[in-house]
């Protein structure tokens, strides 16, 4: 596929190399998955080694990979959330915990669906200028500085099982900001959840549970979308690789995610996400990277 463009959609991929591919599944895989977001190093890899731009339709695909960790990592979750709300309905008890887990992650999903819709022109275009490393960098310096702010102002002491339609609205709402490369999914609903006062591990854990149905639907609609467009045999293969790098590596970063946060706080990914958006405005202001 000559064209990095196929019926209106960034296709960028095609023009990379299956040992690319690899990489740049790995890197998409850990950083879906932990509060740095994944967008941003789809762009700043790339850029760096001299690659080309696999673009937004990679990234959106690639949560597919994603929704595997989460859902094979969580899978006790999921099928505690899903048996509870069927009973729930049928019994007509609407009152237990996991009917009510059910209910807010719905209500979290809106926002981010209706934003998508409207911004999904802009979005998906082939050099989309929300793609641009200025926005980037901007969007992880202030991520960086939002959850900061959590660290420095929260109280840590709420459980998932404590949270309320109003709290999964809340982080529903920061989720839709994730739509802004350089914002990150995962880092958005953290920051949210630790900013409600949720304990450190419990926020990770709603973040990820909240997660899925917007993994689920972005990965879906590019699937689609990508079928439409009739990418070539060869682009189907190295998205293929790409997504079986990318599921490993997501599992590796959920694994480790919950663990440090079981222990530590978040200020490594506050310190990591702050030097990266200053790096990356430097080096465009520089002309170092383009």
């Amino acid at each position: 596929m000559a064209d990095a463009c196929s019926a209106g959609i960034d296709t960028g991929f095609a023009a990379l190399d299956f040992g690319q591919m690899i990489v740049l599944g790995l890197v998409q895989g850990v950083s879906e998955l932990l509060p740095i977001s994944s967008t941003a190093h789809m762009r700043v890899v790339p850029a760096v080694l001299g690659w080309p731009d696999p673009g937004s339709a990679f990234s959106a695909l690639m949560q597919l990979a994603a929704l595997t960790a989460v859902v094979t990592y969580f899978r006790r979750d999921v099928r505690e959330i899903a048996t509870g709300s069927w009973r729930g309905l049928t019994r007509r008890e609407t009152g237990g915990p996991e009917f009510r887990l059910a209910v807010g992650i719905i209500l979290a999903t809106v926002p981010i669906v209706l934003a998508g819709v409207l911004l999904a022109p802009l979005l998906n275009a082939c050099n989309s200028p929300l793609r641009s490393l200025w926005v980037i960098g901007a969007s992880s310096i202030t991520m960086a500085l939002l959850l900061a702010a959590t660290e420095w102002f929260a109280r840590h002491k709420r459980t998932a099982g404590q949270a309320t339609l109003r709290d999964f609205i809340l982080i529903g709402v920061a989720q839709a900001g994730a739509l802004i490369p350089g914002v990150s999914r995962s880092g958005s609903t953290l920051t949210a959840a630790l900013g409600l006062g949720f304990k450190r591990a419990e926020a990770a854990r709603l973040s990820f549970l909240i997660g899925l149905p917007a993994i689920a639907l972005a990965g879906l609609k590019e699937a689609a979308e990508l079928a439409r467009a009739g990418i070539d045999a060869h682009a189907v293969s190295l998205l293929a690789v790409g997504l079986f790098a990318g599921s490993l590596a997501s599992f590796a970063a959920i694994w480790g995610l919950m663990r440090f946060l079981e222990r530590m706080s978040s200020w490594p990914f506050v310190v990591y996400r702050a030097c990266m958006g200053i790096l990356l405005l430097a080096g465009v202001a520089t002309g170092w990277l383009h």
